[in-house]
């Protein structure tokens, strides 16, 4: 059996087939190196084993799934061979995890169906089908066109503006908000701190507590004036208020910031390449072909779905120490190149990983599909002459282990007077 680095020792042990750790120690999977160019560190872990130790935060190890048949194999073998459970995480229960860390509010342990195994997780991920299930489609469209509308409209006559600032992370959130039933104020207080939390900046502790109170405000509110919105239908299924709020937390998480960076990337991708620049406009290619390929090639949840090894398990060889996080890396995986999907033929394809796979699979895509393919085609309808402001070499990834998006899409188009400023 290959034996790999102790992803917990303080120095590198010698082993005949133990890939180099660069210089420092472990790969750091956040920072601004690595956020300039996350596929350049995809590709030089690909070259060291299948699933490899990383650094997720300062002096936090992990492991990292980064081809596409580890990242099924773990994914398939949840619960009987890896466990969801945080409980599991060694350095957690020691102490070990400053409670600023960034990471720490993406990885502790909660109370929805994310973090559980077996009956629990089943009994929590019924509750989560069970309101998603009550979403109106044709309604959900006809939402997300509402807000963009509303947000384009804010912008439409200035002739230019931030589609990410400005559009997709507000639009994202908003919409799902929409389907809580929220007041505007708490929604806005939601919107804000889960931003704030996928960034997994300085900021992420504060606003793990803010949301968690937000979340709370909701949950308290819905129990006395019940709606047909998703917390009603959470609290309907008998969840607790803990429950619900964690909840609450993993769906507007999973579908707000995520499905933002989706859009931006789309439209990034609409804007920048020549295959989908014009198509899109006259038919001859849809949008959704365009946000499939980003699915494939900058999923929006780079690095999540943490696991943890049940005993003494291994992957081709590589010893899996129990204790540690292992991560599946969604980018890295469907970056593979002994995938047999050609990357031409990828529009269009969704044997990608993005939504996830085995029991923790996403329960509802094709709600984030809606969003995000409504918000392309209100942008491409309302803001005629739309391109970049920019050269694309310009544009920034956001920092952080967890998410791939922009940090900003500057854009100019012809301005609507309709919507023009007030001369002052």
């Amino acid at each position: 059996m290959t034996t790999y680095p102790d992803p917990t020792a303080g120095s590198c042990p010698v082993h005949d087939h133990t890939p180099p750790r660069p210089p420092g120690g472990l790969t750091p999977i956040y920072g601004e190196a690595f956020s300039a160019d996350p596929h350049a560190t995809y590709r030089w872990l690909r070259t060291q084993a299948p699933i490899t130790p990383v650094e997720i935060a300062p002096g936090l190890p992990a492991y990292l799934a980064v081809t596409y048949r580890a990242a099924l194999y773990l994914l398939r073998n949840n619960p009987t061979r890896f466990a969801k459970d945080t409980n599991h995480w060694e350095a957690l229960q020691k102490g070990q995890v400053p409670a600023d860390s960034p990471v720490l509010a993406m990885m502790q342990p909660r109370d929805n169906a994310l973090w559980k195994d077996g009956a629990e997780h089943a009994r929590l991920r019924r509750a989560i089908t069970f309101s998603l299930a009550r979403v109106d489609t044709s309604a959900l469209a006809d939402t997300v066109a509402r807000i963009a509308d509303q947000l384009i409209d804010a912008f439409a006559g200035t002739g230019h503006a931030d589609l990410i600032a400005q559009y997709a992370d507000p639009l994202s959130v908003l919409v799902v908000i929409n389907q809580f039933g929220s007041p505007p104020a708490l929604g806005q207080r939601i919107v804000h701190d889960f931003s704030s939390l996928f960034d997994a900046g300085a900021d992420a502790a504060r606003a793990n507590v803010s949301l968690e109170a937000a979340c709370l405000e909701l949950t308290q509110l819905k129990r006395r004036q019940p709606g047909k919105d998703i917390p009603s239908s959470l609290i309907a299924s008998g969840l607790t208020d803990a429950e619900v709020i964690a909840t609450i937390m993993l769906l507007v998480g999973a579908a707000g910031p995520p499905c933002g960076a989706h859009i931006g990337n789309g439209l990034r991708r609409v804007l920048t390449d020549e295959r989908f620049a014009g198509s899109v406009h006259d038919g001859v290619r849809p949008l959704r072909d365009a946000l499939d390929e980003v699915l494939w090639d900058n999923p929006p949840l780079a690095n999540y779905s943490p696991l943890f090894a049940i005993g003494s398990q291994s992957f081709e060889g590589i010893y899996l120490q129990p204790g540690i996080p292992i991560l599946v890396s969604f980018a890295a995986a469907n970056g593979d190149p002994l995938l047999a999907v050609d990357p031409a033929a990828r529009a269009g394809n969704r044997g990608h990983l993005a939504f996830g796979a085995g029991a923790h699979a996403c329960p509802a895509p094709d709600i984030a599909r809606i969003i995000s393919e409504t918000a392309l085609e209100r942008a491409l309808d309302r803001l005629p002459g739309l391109d970049l402001a920019v050269p694309e070499r310009d544009l920034r990834n956001r920092p952080g282990t967890f998410q791939a998006g922009l940090l900003s899409l500057p854009v100019h188009f012809q301005p609507d007077n309709r919507f023009a400023p007030p001369r002052r």
